[in-house]
């Protein structure tokens, strides 16, 4: 899909602003990943590191903001040219809200850890987040290899996370019934669980615009959903 253009500069800003959005979107992807594992190791040290790194990513995605609003007011691009810009622009804001909830995940993490958390029977929530750092990745090689089947692969696969994020929800708040004290643990459970929900759309998001980057149309606006957390009522 990439052309070369008649000045070489042109060329070198399109590069500067797609391994600048590549470095924003792996740095996503190692700040989820690690949020995750942290979940399950609850060190505390470790936790305190993707907390503080979620500055980096908000100075990434400054840098491919800038980059790309100069190459749209010096380059005027056109057709594909602008449609690479104008999706680089919007996915960069998708990984930087992705590292905002690894940030939000980690802090609940931390004050499970402060309450002594223990796993809750028939609750893995680390399972959902690993199926979710998959989306991730798959959707970061569909953007690399702009492979728009990929990316409705990625898609489609959010339904399977709206299924467990209402099996966690009706089990988090059956034990929450079950055992009263569990109630403040259950709540940033609650969270937690919601967070990485979060995260699945906005990857199912970034799919939908690596399908427009491609093939120059929007993606059907009808997309598979399983999330009855806001419709069902736990026995």
């Amino acid at each position: 899909m990439e052309t070369k253009h008649i000045l070489s500069s042109f060329d070198d800003d399109l590069n500067k602003l797609n391994n600048s959005l590549l470095k924003l979107g792996n740095g996503a992807l190692d700040q989820f990943e690690k949020c995750i594992n942290n979940f399950g190791t609850q060190n505390l040290e470790d936790i305190e590191k993707v907390v503080g790194a979620d500055k980096f990513l908000d100075d990434l995605d400054d840098k491919v903001q800038k980059y790309g609003f100069e190459i749209i007011a010096l380059r005027a691009p056109q057709a594909a040219d602008l449609r690479r810009v104008i999706v680089a622009l919007k996915i960069a804001t998708i990984f930087e809200r992705i590292g905002d909830y690894s940030r939000n995940i980690s802090n609940r993490t931390k004050l499970l850890v402060e309450m002594k958390y223990t796993d809750l029977p028939g609750v893995n929530i680390g399972k959902m987040g690993q199926k979710t750092q998959t989306m991730l990745e798959d959707v970061l090689e569909s953007y690399v290899n702009q492979d728009d089947k990929l990316a409705i692969k990625v898609r489609n696969s959010d339904v399977r996370i709206d299924k467990m994020h209402t099996q966690y929800y009706l089990e988090i708040v059956a034990s929450m019934q079950r055992t009263k004290n569990l109630a403040p643990i259950g709540a940033h459970l609650l969270f937690i669980a919601k967070n990485i929900e979060r995260v699945a759309d906005y990857v199912t998001d970034i799919a939908e615009q690596v399908y427009f980057l491609v093939n120059g149309k929007v993606l059907s606006d009808v997309r598979p959903k399983a999330d009855e957390t806001s419709t069902r009522i736990p026995d």
